[in-house]
């Protein structure tokens, strides 16, 4: 068996999406994703604060690595690290940055993407303080940052066995959240809701 046919062996689309009614989303997606995020924690999905970050490199490169969201709101999502990290020098060139969340047992995805902008540095100490004795050792004053992805676009993706797939997106407009509903799998039908 090629790798092609093994991996189109395996099962996808497994978990069981609870049901979501887009017309009755809120108007603003913070509330929606700490909806979801407490579905996820609720019926037990592993880490649901797990996210991967993706930036983009010196050269432009995309690279992404795997986090845990810090704090989310009004003012953005929040992750921290060493400001001499990867990371760290690739949003110093480059300050926008993409998340994924992904809660397969809900067949559920949430996609966050926007400009970075760091924190004060009295939060960035505070989430540093608030770090295990272990994990703040030999980190020096100013070298933890705390980001925050402030988002132009805000995606709620429910899977669907028979793969018409549900996006719920937000975008940002001159005076609010603009919200569609598309479904690409089958037309790039879009449906704009106020």
């Amino acid at each position: 068996m090629t790798d092609a046919a093994w991996l189109r062996s395996m099962r996808t689309l497994s978990g069981d999406a609870p049901a979501f009614d887009p017309a009755q989303a809120p108007a603003d997606p913070v509330v929606l994703f700490r909806d979801w995020l407490a579905e996820a924690v609720a019926r037990g999905v592993a880490e649901p604060h797990a996210m991967t970050l993706a930036t983009v490199d010196p050269d432009g490169l995309p690279d992404s690595r795997t986090l845990i969201l810090k704090d989310f709101g009004d003012t953005g999502w929040s992750f921290a690290g060493h400001r001499r990290s990867a990371k760290g020098i690739q949003l110093a060139a480059h300050p926008v940055a993409a998340l994924s969340f992904w809660w397969q047992p809900l067949v559920r995805a949430v996609r966050v993407r926007g400009s970075v902008q760091e924190a004060s540095a009295e939060e960035s100490a505070a989430d540093l303080a608030a770090r295990s004795p272990a994990a703040r050792a030999g980190i020096t004053a100013g070298d933890w940052v705390l980001w925050r992805v402030v988002p132009e676009r805000i995606e709620f993706w429910q899977g669907a066995q028979d793969r018409d797939h549900l996006r719920l997106v937000y975008r940002r407009g001159e005076h609010g959240w603009i919200r569609a509903v598309e479904r690409a799998e089958n037309g790039s039908e879009e449906k704009e809701m106020r």
